[in-house]
């Protein structure tokens, strides 16, 4: 037996303690703002809309973009052969044979095979021999045979656990089962569908045999429901159950203005955090978690009012409740022994930040972490990781310096983070002692929770459009929640009104947009959209008129104004 002395036991405990060997962090970690005791690199910049990525057991990290454009989208294969901890070789690959579509969603490596989804396929190709790019034939895994005429809510992350099966989210495509030609206060008076159809085949999470090809959504079986809209998810392998964030629903205020002030509907309804339970039912479209209170409520699709519970008091609970339109983008259970031992086994979130939280700022666009214990969420979340946005008070989505999207936890412990603006990576490493870190390493993320884009906005002090004039007030309260308040829109959501004949030119048409609504696929200067512009009849001619007077004489925009005669005569055409 070897002999062990007290010098080398103390050396070998010393050692335990210690951080492996990590390379160099950069000046000010690249712009974010960590725990005390943790710092991070730029692995890669301006790479193209990064979202999801994965790391191999090699290092070599792959990363899903946004499109599967051949010119701008695919995915993208990384290699360090320096050991500083940024990638020198950077290779695009994948793009063959697909059409273009948005909202890539999904890498990941198993079982040799990488793994990565466009909206509507999901695509494997087998690694070997340490190659960096996969040498195996493309084969499709999964294939969404819907038309999806809209695509809401139809991305397709990818998680497996470790009894052989795959799970995959089918998202709803609408935003609470209404009509989609139903307006508020309109002839259907928003109300939503009783039962909804949509929860045949969407709005819930199927689960499928692993290692298959050539799988459609009835190879299946559905494994929970009553979940609206899914782009973060992980199998947590310490109590064996997906996890999910789940993207609450829009619009209270817009559409439900005598029953939800344009506060409530900024902060409402909840991001929530589930833990799925074979069977459950999360309620959607039927109800909404409102974090506030603590509580599901009924939708006011079906009658209710922010207040009435009625069915919801059946539904199945989150583990817990973020701000509203934040935008879970990826959730990651952190398996590594690199990071102190409070993060082990607790989960990591990345938000991708809010789209339609006017008149109030936008918020979000951070990485939170949520400790667990025996596989129970310990308390209340953290933020992690903040200055993605480059400033604090965010009036516009396109107002953020960075939006983080993808989580992966590479071999020797680090996380990597990626942000689909410009297409950085960044990978943070802790360089502290681990025995030491404590509440106190915390203490000064803990304040950053009272910034703007991610504390609870003050009613009264917090509202940018105090002062403005009746159209940009109507246009605010309509029109920004989506096109934004500069009229930049958001990518890949909603389209731009800057600079475009669909602001600029035939006042007809655009007249006829805003009173019966459009949906299906538009090219925006160069963009694809494919979305819903909801009918907007109970608006008056003038406040029409007054807010496409706005937005045409507006945003770098130079057209004539419109007239409530206008908006008078294009609405008789369309009742006759």
């Amino acid at each position: 037996m070897k002999k062990i002395t007290w010098l080398g036991l103390i050396l070998s405990l010393y050692a335990c303690n210690q951080s492996p060997q990590m390379p160099a962090s950069d000046p000010g970690n690249g712009g974010l703002f960590l725990p005390e005791g943790f710092e991070a690199l730029v692995v890669v910049d301006s790479i193209g809309r990064a979202r999801h990525l994965t790391v191999n057991d090699n290092g070599d990290i792959y990363v899903k973009l946004s499109s599967t454009d051949s010119l701008r989208g695919g995915n993208i294969a990384l290699r360090d052969t320096t050991g500083d901890g940024r990638a020198d070789i950077i290779q695009r690959f994948g793009t063959e044979g697909s059409k273009r579509t948005t909202y890539g969603t999904g890498m990941l490596i198993h079982n040799n095979y990488l793994y990565y989804s466009t909206a509507t396929e999901i695509y494997r190709q087998e690694i070997t021999n340490g190659d960096l790019i996969p040498k195996g034939k493309k084969e499709t895994v999964l294939k969404d045979e819907h038309s999806h005429g809209v695509h809401w809510h139809i991305t397709k992350p990818i998680t497996f656990d470790n009894h052989g099966f795959m799970y995959v989210p089918f998202g709803a495509p609408s935003n609470a089962c209404q009509e989609l030609s139903a307006t508020p206060n309109g002839a259907t008076n928003g109300e939503g569908l009783d039962p909804c159809p949509e929860l045949e085949e969407h709005g819930g999470i199927w689960r499928f045999t692993a290692d298959k090809i050539g799988l459609t959504q009835k190879d299946g079986e559905r494994y929970a429901t009553g979940i609206r809209s899914v782009v973060a998810m992980d199998w947590n392998p310490i109590d064996e159950h997906l996890y999910i964030m789940m993207h609450g629903r829009d619009n209270l205020h817009s559409l439900y203005p005598d029953r939800y002030t344009a506060w409530q509907s900024a902060v409402l309804p909840s991001e929530e955090f589930l833990k799925i339970e074979e069977g459950a039912d999360y309620g959607w479209p039927y109800c909404y978690y409102d974090q506030l209170q603590q509580k599901k409520v009924l939708a006011p699709e079906y009658g209710g009012d922010g207040k009435i519970v009625g069915r919801c008091e059946d539904m199945d609970l989150p583990e817990m409740g973020f701000p509203g339109h934040w935008a879970p983008n990826d959730l990651l259970f952190y398996q590594g022994d690199h990071f102190p031992e409070r993060y082990k086994n607790g989960a990591f979130i990345a938000f991708h930040g809010s789209t339609n939280r006017a008149p109030y700022p936008q918020s979000g666009y951070i990485v939170v972490f949520v400790p667990f214990k025996n596989g129970i969420a310990q308390g209340s979340w953290e933020v992690f990781a903040d200055g993605f946005t480059g400033t604090d008070t965010l009036v516009n989505t396109s107002d953020a310096q960075y939006r983080p999207v993808g989580l992966a936890e590479a071999p020797d412990g680090s996380l990597y983070i990626t942000e689909s603006n410009q297409g950085k990576i960044w990978r943070v490493m802790y360089k502290g002692e681990k025995d030491k870190f404590g509440e106190s390493h915390l203490a000064e993320m803990e304040k950053r929770k009272l910034l703007s884009h991610i504390k609870t906005p003050d009613i009264i002090q917090d509202d940018l459009q105090k002062e403005l004039l009746s159209g940009q007030k109507l246009y605010n309260t309509y029109c920004a929640t989506c096109h934004q308040q500069n009229g930049k829109g958001a990518v890949g959501r909603f389209p731009p009104l800057v600079d475009t004949e669909w602001v600029k030119g035939d006042k007809q048409r655009l007249i006829e947009i805003v009173l019966n609504g459009l949906e299906g696929s538009i090219e925006v200067n160069g963009e694809m959209y494919n979305s819903v512009m909801p009918q907007h009849r109970f608006l008056s001619d003038k406040d029409i008129a007054e807010i496409l007077s706005f937005i045409r004489q507006n945003f770098g925009n130079q057209a004539s104004m419109v007239c409530e005669e206008e908006v008078e005569k294009v609405r008789n055409v369309c009742v006759n």
